[in-house]
């Protein structure tokens, strides 16, 4: 199915649909970004930033919350 045909799709749903369709998208985004995340962080992407963080903390450039 093309976006295109998912798009149609979605206009034609009722109000009830489009509600459950928007919470499942919702949900299925964040599951993306979570394994996006995840990926990132084994493959080492993400260690300067958290060495960054750690060294601003340290430095008193933010505090802990």
């Amino acid at each position: 199915m093309s976006s295109t045909e998912i798009k149609e799709a979605v206009k034609n749903l009722s109000k009830t649909e489009l509600v459950d369709f928007l919470d499942w998208l919702d949900d299925y985004r964040e599951t993306v970004w979570d394994q996006e995340i995840e990926e990132d962080m084994k493959l080492g992407r993400l260690d300067h930033l958290i060495s960054e963080a750690k060294k601003e903390f340290r430095e008193g450039k933010c505090r802990q919350i």
